[in-house]
């Protein structure tokens, strides 16, 4: 449990395109129509992603995400397009240490809406929330080495590829992967 002092997130961030809200209960149908869009795609990439959740397991996944993020314990947030509303995605930022304090952000897109600099706007927008709001000193993004597509979003965001990790991770097929490890630091 994290102390009681952390600093809690606005209810709803906004960037340019943007409204990124941590998940509530009622969240559960739109997105596992998200998830089930995208799952082709997330599955290669996505640890949680080996089977399709069942729409009770995104209901529940959205009902223990508000808990935990109005309990200041991690801060998982919905991508909702500002003009549409239509739910695009999910990312957050998740404490791995209050003592520095640094987070660790992830990030994924619904197919539909790739390639549009979406995720890259999510990301430039957290990360900055993070050194302002939470007093972030270090911000981590990992990927599989592989995923080209998640090291370029972290490297568009101005982060720096630290570490290469070798035989780090299992994919979802149970093949060792390499993992990248990006960092940013407030400037």
């Amino acid at each position: 449990m994290y102390p009681a002092a952390n600093p809690q997130l606005p209810s709803q961030l906004e960037t340019e395109r943007l409204i990124l809200r941590p998940p509530r209960p009622g969240d559960g149908r739109v997105l596992n129509d998200a998830i089930r869009e995208s799952f082709a795609a997330l599955t290669r990439w996505m640890p949680w992603a080996k089977t399709m959740p069942s729409l009770d397991e995104t209901e529940n996944f959205a009902r223990d995400s508000w808990a935990h993020f109005n309990a200041q314990e991690d801060y998982p947030l919905l991508l909702f397009d500002k003009q549409t509303g239509e739910l695009l995605g999910a990312s957050g930022l998740h404490p791995r240490d209050w003592n520095v304090p640094k987070f660790e952000t992830g990030y994924w897109i619904r197919t539909s809406r790739e390639g549009q600099g979406l995720i890259t706007e999510a990301v430039n927008g957290l990360t900055r929330i993070a050194f302002e709001i939470l007093q972030a000193q270090r911000m981590i993004i990992r990927c599989d080495a592989r995923n080209t597509r998640s090291a370029a979003v972290a490297e568009r965001a101005g982060y720096v590829l630290e570490a290469r990790f070798h035989n780090d991770i299992r994919d979802n097929a149970g093949e060792l992967q390499d993992m990248l490890l990006y960092v940013k630091f407030p400037d």
